[in-house]
């Protein structure tokens, strides 16, 4: 088995450390539905960003309908597994105590191992469907099922609720949607907060599509240091105590470039010229 090279520019999850920018999976495998066609590309590029030493991969049960997460499990089997840390998430359908137990043994079961992340995917107005599956998440966590407990797209109220009923585990992810262009987290008290309860941000969309990575006043800061305009508004988010980047990753190109947005942080001065960018 493979042993991933060492990689120093990492950030907390629980006890874990995991690199400041991992690989997001939406779109690798299909979007809502399963396409096969680039299976081995999508492989072989997961497989190159492991051996590059990200060991950050985030995934979910709704992206392509489970091919994903098979495409995963793929990558990950020429490699030791306690190197990697596995993130996926419950869509809603499956919120509730026995059907959160059932979905999150879906998922190992295309995965092929244990999660080490679980997030509720999106909130749903019923806090006690969401409830019960945070309390189901937690028995998950006690039969080794998974291993760490968070949320996706949960606001701050929502976030607050939802810790005040865990029994014996801590949230310790929220992943929501932040960039350069989009700083809800930063104005709503999301992300100050957080930071404040050790609970760690995953960015995703953090090249907002692309835009960020042809964004002009991007690319003259980057020539500052050598770097591309996408690494720029990666290294801005990743700049934060408590923010890490899950831009998405389907060929070896973006994956490489990815990687060269960590081992390097902006000066102060250039993170906050960067706020007139966009």
């Amino acid at each position: 088995m493979k042993r991933m090279q060492p990689f120093n520019d990492l950030k907390k999850i629980g006890d874990d450390k995991v690199t400041a920018i991992g690989m997001g999976t939406w779109g690798v495998g299909g979007w809502e539905s399963p396409d096969y066609s680039r299976d081995k590309e999508n492989v072989e590029a997961l497989r190159y960003g492991l051996e590059l030493g990200m060991n950050l991969i985030d995934t979910a049960e709704f992206y392509a309908s489970g091919h994903s997460e098979e495409l995963v499990g793929e990558a990950i089997k020429e490699f030791e597994r306690e190197d990697i840390f596995i993130v996926s998430k419950i869509w809603p359908i499956h919120f509730g105590y026995e059907s959160a137990k059932r979905a999150a043994r879906a998922s190992v079961k295309r995965l092929g191992t244990y999660i080490d992340l679980y997030l509720l995917h999106w909130p749903i107005d019923d806090f006690k469907r969401i409830k019960e599956t945070l309390h189901a998440l937690e028995e998950l966590v006690d039969e080794g099922i998974i291993r760490y407990i968070g949320v996706s797209n949960f606001d701050l109220d929502l976030l607050k609720q939802s810790q005040e009923v865990m029994k014996k585990h801590e949230i310790v992810v929220n992943q929501v949607k932040y960039s350069l262009r989009d700083r809800r987290p930063e104005h709503s008290g999301l992300l100050d907060y957080m930071k404040r309860e050790k609970i760690t941000l995953m960015a995703y969309t953090p090249l907002e599509k692309g835009s960020l990575a042809r964004n002009r006043c991007l690319s003259e800061m980057g020539a500052k240091y050598g770097k591309t305009a996408a690494q720029v508004a990666l290294n801005w988010l990743i700049w934060k105590e408590n923010v890490v980047a899950i831009p998405k990753a389907t060929n070896k190109v973006h994956i490489k470039e990815n990687f060269g947005a960590m081992g390097w942080r902006l000066s102060r001065e250039d993170y906050e010229a960067l706020l007139k960018c966009v």
